[in-house]
């Protein structure tokens, strides 16, 4: 009886599927194309408060890493304080002057419905829908929320706009927004069906990855630009960029530990073949620095963590990862002197970190992302014009050289 209860539950499953979905084996390689790691809230008040909607639409401009002929959109709920409601959603394909590109607009359905309600805690597919798009193609997201959300499910760094309409469903139209905002709500991931893409690589990190400091709308993170170049050389990948600013490796608070969110944020994605693993300098710098457990006005749990901890804590990464078969390429934690949260100690405990990033040979490859960001003439600090003015965070110049500084052989392994 279980073959003929399998079959039945095949056969009921192709029934609804797309003709995409039937065929996607045929068709190519499913990939991250872009991705936003969530968090919880973090406060109600201040910089770093949570957004609510309730009977608005939002929209929210992404640019996708890899193209291809037909794509699905990943919504998340995971920190919700109750059930998601998106009564209608779209995705719209943009020019380069921000422009909708006439008849590429689709709608977003699940499992033939024109909306949705998320549980709470979970991830939510749309239907597979047939649109071909290019590498570094820009597109909208748009979904109209009619309940209340509570607190969102965010990403606090997005870099590129997000615009709230005034009350009402105002999916379909060009509305005029009656806020703006830089931050990705209820929105994961965009998967897309590539023909010749070799798969997705993770940069898994921090704010320093996340993009904090570069100029938002343009696109100059340094995994946008580790991605235009494997483009430009020919080869076909993804780029996932899963960093959230305030990240730790061992510790919550600035969204979950980088252990914690591994399954959700990595391992979710779509044929995933490398990461790049570049976190570590919140851990030491709020273990160790003279304003310990506290960012932005924020107060952290920071447990008394050593770098034999650390080390423990990579260790768990590289061995989750390579589970999968996947690629684990790591780089020393950067430089940080000057940082408001720098110590000779914790600086103690970068070099140790480091030397055993470097020399261990548990990764399967290493990159100097720390000595691209380096003074030459004191290495423990960025280089003057390479960071924002706080020594830890990238300018677009620094985040340019990172990006350029990472041998593209590395991903000729798969």
């Amino acid at each position: 009886m279980r073959n003929i209860f399998t079959g039945l539950a095949l056969a009921a499953g192709l029934l609804g599927a797309t003709p995409a979905m039937a065929d996607e084996h045929a068709k190519g390689t499913w990939v991250g194309s872009w991705t936003a790691s969530p968090h919880a809230p973090l406060t109600s008040e201040g910089p770093f408060a949570a957004a609510s909607y309730e009977n608005v639409t939002i929209s929210q401009v992404i640019r996708l890493s890899e193209g291809g002929s037909a794509l699905r959109v990943r919504f998340t709920n995971r920190y919700g304080p109750a059930p998601l409601h998106i009564g209608e959603a779209r995705i719209v394909l943009l020019d380069d002057d921000g422009n909708e590109i006439p008849g590429s607009s689709r709608a977003l359905t699940f499992g033939g419905e024109a909306g949705a309600v998320i549980p709470r805690g979970a991830p939510f597919a749309s239907d597979v829908v047939e649109l071909a798009t290019q590498d570094f193609q820009k597109a909208k997201v748009v979904m109209y929320l009619p309940d209340s959300t509570g607190p969102c499910t965010c990403h606090l760094t997005g870099l590129d706009t997000l615009a709230v309409s005034a009350p009402g469903n105002h999916v379909g139209e060009d509305f005029e927004p009656a806020s703006t905002a830089m931050h990705r709500a209820f929105l994961h991931t965009v998967e897309v069906l590539s023909d010749d893409a070799r798969g997705t690589i993770v940069t898994y990190g921090d704010s320093i990855t996340d993009g904090v400091g570069s100029t938002p709308g343009e696109d100059r993170r340094w995994p946008d630009v580790l991605a235009e170049r494997l483009e430009a050389a020919g080869m076909e990948f993804a780029v996932a960029n899963a960093g959230i600013s305030g990240n730790r490796v061992l510790s919550p608070g600035m969204g979950e530990s980088a252990l914690s969110r591994f399954d959700e944020d990595l391992l979710s994605l779509p044929n995933v073949t490398h990461m790049i693993i570049f976190v570590g300098v919140n851990d030491i710098g709020n273990r160790y620095g003279p304003v310990r457990g506290g960012v932005g006005g924020l107060t952290l749990d920071q447990p008394q963590i050593d770098a034999a901890q650390m080390i423990a804590g990579y260790r768990q990464l590289i061995a989750r990862a390579r589970a999968e078969g996947i690629t684990v390429i790591g780089s020393p934690i950067g430089p940080y002197k000057g940082a408001s949260y720098w110590s000779e100690e914790g600086e103690a405990a970068r070099q140790t970190i480091n030397d055993w990033i470097l020399n261990s040979g548990e990764f399967d490859a290493t990159v100097r992302l720390d000595v691209a960001f380096a003074d030459p003439a004191d290495p423990a600090q960025m280089r003057e014009g390479y960071h924002i003015g706080d020594f830890l965070h990238g300018s677009d110049a620094g985040l340019k050289a990172v990006g350029e500084s990472i041998d593209l052989a590395l991903f000729d392994d798969k």
